[in-house]
């Protein structure tokens, strides 16, 4: 990653630890600001920590981060790779929907991240992901069912132009087996996404 990116995500992690913009944070454990090392130009943006996350600081360390690992080494990627958030950075009590008051207060800290790496692509990763993505990136919401696995493109004066495609989240593919060969058809797209670039 270049290192003025790099200093700039950890700035913004700084502020993310120090925040108390929400209740969120009172619950939390650790914040989750995000990592990878981003050398494809990918970033990957979740729902928000889990139970895991919270403990670790690190997003999709449990059972949705084992499938997420497995479906990047299936298109050769690694977490080195891609750069992996979420929307929110604290974990919500009981795992809960994020409330839309926390999706606002954290709102300021994903769209620093955007600014700073200048993604090629943007995977949305549930419902969440694709709502925040469609509301900030100009794009027309459709239903995730509708919408997965869609390129859909993004330009705006703010980002620029980005390729974005929304899937299903890995935490869904746990618990609903048929999501799973959905989830790998989407990433066998992505494989080809990110082939025919230049990240």
């Amino acid at each position: 990653m270049d290192p003025q990116a790099d200093e700039g995500l950890r700035a913004v992690a700084e502020k993310i630890k120090e925040c108390r913009r929400c209740p969120l944070c009172e619950a939390r454990n650790n914040p989750v600001p995000g990592e990878g090392g981003f050398r494809k130009g990918i970033m990957f943006i979740g729902e928000a920590p889990g139970k895991n996350e919270d403990e670790k600081g690190r997003p999709f360390v449990g059972k949705a981060g084992e499938l997420l690992n497995e479906l990047l080494d299936s298109i050769g990627l690694t977490r080195d790779d891609v750069f992996i958030t979420n929307v929110v950075k604290c974990r919500p009590p009981n795992n809960r929907d994020p409330a839309p008051e926390e999706v606002n207060a954290c709102s300021p800290f994903l769209e620093k991240q955007i600014l700073i790496l200048k993604p090629k692509i943007i995977v949305a990763l549930g419902r969440h992901a694709w709502k925040w993505v469609c509301e900030h990136m100009g794009i027309p919401y459709e239903s995730l069912s509708k919408a997965r696995g869609k390129i859909y493109r993004s330009n705006t004066l703010l980002y620029g132009t980005i390729d974005v495609m929304p899937t299903y989240h890995p935490a869904a593919a746990i618990y609903r087996k048929e999501i799973l060969p959905l989830l790998k058809e989407d990433f066998r797209k992505l494989g080809k996404l990110f082939r025919g670039t230049d990240c």
